[in-house]
């Protein structure tokens, strides 16, 4: 299994996503982990790049994947991201949903918001900072302007899913993190980060040309 330190290396600790993220800790006494989420989170098989387990002792229960009730006026099929909340839903039939823990824009000014389209979905994804990160950050971000190469270095993670709007890239991603404590915070530039055996999830579930809805900081969750 691959630790925090592991994950550091290649840059990885200077790239967070789409920005920086805040270290935090939970309670040492925290209850075991449920044996579904053991299994769920476990080490995944199969990729060109080790996807090791989720120590969950790192991340709050309340945003480990599970099946909810969901309310909504969208369609099944539908992405929701309610980033009040830290919440990403994959609506399901008869009022139910899939819910899945996100890490979001730390300040609300980089939250994408609105309806879009996903127009575009990669495995392994290249990673190339916006400009107006490297105006912001450049001593961060600068020496990345040529884009970074998919792998467990990458702060995109295994999958990403691509928010357009009215056919234009609106450069903000749903996809996964070499951060997973980050998950249920505020972190990133914007993009929208899950677990890395989310993301995958996600990704499986939802072809090209389904709709991600995006609401306020402050959202209903009835898009």
């Amino acid at each position: 299994m691959m630790d925090r330190r592991t994950f550091a290396l290649g840059g990885a600790a200077l790239l967070t996503g789409c920005a920086g993220a805040e270290n935090r800790s939970l309670d040492a006494a925290a209850p075991l982990p449920d044996p579904a989420h053991l299994r769920m989170y476990a080490a995944v098989a199969g990729e060109p790049f080790e996807v090791p387990a989720v120590d969950l002792s790192e991340v709050d229960a309340r945003f480990l994947r599970r099946e909810v009730a969901y309310a909504t006026r969208e369609q099944p099929g539908t992405i929701v991201v309610d980033p009040g909340a830290r919440y990403a839903y994959l609506v399901l039939e008869r009022g139910r949903a899939i819910r899945y823990g996100v890490g979001v824009g730390k300040q609300e000014g980089f939250n994408f918001e609105g309806a879009a389209t996903i127009a575009r979905k990669a495995e392994w994804p290249h990673w190339t900072p916006t400009a107006a990160m490297i105006r912001r950050e450049p001593e961060r971000y600068a020496q990345y302007a040529a884009g970074l190469p998919g792998g467990p270095g990458n702060p995109l993670g295994p999958r990403a899913l691509y928010l357009y709007r009215d056919g234009q890239d609106t450069l903000y991603r749903l996809h996964g993190t070499t951060e997973p404590w980050s998950i249920g915070t505020m972190v990133s530039s914007g993009c929208v980060r899950l677990l890395n055996q989310d993301i995958i999830d996600l990704y499986r579930r939802v072809p090209v040309g389904s709709k991600a809805v995006v609401l306020p900081a402050g959202g209903q969750n009835s898009a």
